[in-house]
């Protein structure tokens, strides 16, 4: 098989088992807890390498931000073997009760982006495999997790007020801009997906991602996101 054109790997390339952070940084702090790693490509916003953590073999792939590009990084990695995908990544809270660095497991998303509805109906729903989704609450046996669905976005900067009141009457858990067309490609394809999350940001409070920090992600959510990793890569051992 042909070298993907945008990942820059081929067929042997890469494990069955695929860890996809958004932000190619978090490729590097996932790869440093495993036991050993070797980076394997990096082109554009993806970043691939390959790790072991406990004797399982997995591979680390950066997706960029948002639907478009999660869906090519899920379309060339399944074209070279990979079969299961773990998200890990950050989402914005939408219940009042929610904290900076609370963990969110998936068990669905809203498709309020426009990617999946290119390969299907958005009355199709957008869900996690069932073994994926055990295994990350498994994981989290000894940390507090909120499970339950959230919602994929496309317009970071749109979410109005109407929207946010509307999801959190919904009862939809927090927002993130990938998991729906991640989740609804695998199911698709026969393959296996689910995700993790680590919160930055309470869109019902008013805070979003930066909101009472320089940096992207506020002190408690960069310490916490080492913890979903961790989840995420103790989830990878049962799988």
């Amino acid at each position: 098989m042909a070298k993907q054109p945008h990942l820059l790997v081929e067929e042997g390339d890469v494990h069955e088992i695929a860890v996809i952070p958004g932000d190619p940084g978090r490729v590097d702090r996932i790869a440093d807890l495993c036991d050993d790693s070797e980076v394997v490509a990096q082109n554009r916003e993806y970043k691939v390498v390959n790790a072991s953590y406990e004797g399982v073999d997995l591979t680390i792939c950066s997706t960029g931000i948002g639907c478009p590009s999660a869906a090519i990084a899920v379309e060339e990695l399944s074209r070279v073997g990979v079969e299961t995908f773990l998200r890990c990544g950050t989402c914005g809270a939408l219940q009042a009760d929610m904290e900076v660095g609370d963990m969110v497991v998936a068990t669905g998303a809203a498709k309020e982006e426009g990617t999946s509805k290119r390969y299907e109906d958005e009355v199709y729903p957008a869900v996690p495999d069932y073994d994926v989704l055990r295994g990350l609450v498994d994981a989290a046996a000894n940390e507090e997790v909120h499970v339950g669905p959230i919602v994929s976005d496309d317009a970071f900067y749109n979410e109005s007020d109407a929207y946010v009141d509307d999801w959190e009457d919904a009862n939809l858990l927090a927002i993130e801009m990938e998991a729906a067309t991640v989740f609804a490609l695998a199911r698709r394809k026969g393959l296996r997906a689910g995700a993790i999350c680590t919160v930055d940001g309470n869109l019902v409070a008013g805070t979003q991602k930066g909101a009472d920090s320089d940096d992207e992600l506020p002190e408690k959510a960069k310490n916490n996101v080492e913890r979903a990793i961790r989840i995420t890569l103790n989830a990878v051992t049962s799988l």
